[in-house]
């Protein structure tokens, strides 16, 4: 066997260890929502809750790594939603139904169940969507952002002490907005901003470091309260998007001598 073959041959196993990486990653994110479900079931709500996190941290490295390495595809993309589905919709539905909505009869299993169709809704979207919109906002909550919110409030209540005081209709509301946010029209920021720290490295990097130190200060605390503002944040960027000038074309030359004929 040449050189030049034993080459290609080599190359392509490297090609394809890279290519699972990514997969491997996702793989990972949906274990931990398998957890996160089975914590939940056995009353461990705090690890649920953890879990939940931990997924979000692996699923915003999988898309990022398959990029940096070019080995996206097709197959990733489906694999993601899936199990973004388990580990951001059937997981914090579950965990927040076991926690704080059973109590509630039927109303509290419908806005659970409600909370999963439209995280579903809003992945299928999103994949229908993708490179037709404007890449720094999301169209609607990003279904990882609701499943933290979920996942930080109940660590932010087991934070107070008295998690039982806040089984209260307002969670139960809570949920039902959330559903709404998922399939709704506002705008959230998205982060996807490549030149960000170019045009602003100091304030950047200066910026990471405070929400580090603050998070690790009180991680339950405020965990739920950047993930809360976030959520509110929707109507603010909706606001700013629409409310930005848009550019008007300048008239060519032949509309200028000859414009058209209004309607009338």
């Amino acid at each position: 066997m040449s050189f030049r073959k034993r080459r290609k041959r080599k190359d392509r196993r490297k090609f394809r260890g890279t290519f699972l990486i990514p997969n491997l990653i996702t793989t990972a994110s949906l274990f931990s929502g398998f957890f996160a479900i089975v914590s939940s079931i056995n009353g461990r709500f705090e690890s649920a809750a953890l879990a939940i996190l931990v997924a979000m941290v692996l699923d915003g490295l999988d898309g990022r790594l398959a990029r940096l390495t070019q080995t996206t595809s097709g197959f990733g993309v489906q694999y993601d939603s899936l199990s973004d589905l388990v580990a951001f919709g059937v997981a914090p539905a579950l965990l927040i139904y076991l926690w704080a909505l059973k109590d509630f009869g039927r109303f509290g299993w419908v806005a659970a169940f409600l909370f999963v169709a439209c995280g579903a809704l809003r992945l299928a979207r999103f994949n229908v969507q993708t490179g037709s919109i404007d890449p720094r906002y999301f169209n609607g909550l990003p279904i990882p952002a609701a499943a933290a919110f979920v996942a930080t409030g109940v660590l932010f209540s087991l934070r107070l002490g008295d998690w039982t005081s806040m089984r209260h209709v307002s969670v139960l509301v809570t949920i039902y907005v959330l559903s709404f946010l998922m399939v709704s029209n506002l705008k959230f920021f998205s982060f996807k901003q490549p030149d960000l720290f170019k045009r602003h490295p100091f304030q950047t990097l200066v910026a990471l470091v405070l929400i580090f130190v603050v998070v690790a200060m009180e991680p339950y605390c405020m965990g739920f309260i950047l993930t809360a503002a976030y959520v509110v944040s929707g109507a603010l960027s909706t606001y700013y998007y629409y409310s930005r000038p848009r550019v008007v074309p300048d008239k060519t030359e032949e509309e200028i001598h000859h414009p058209k004929p209004a309607n009338p």
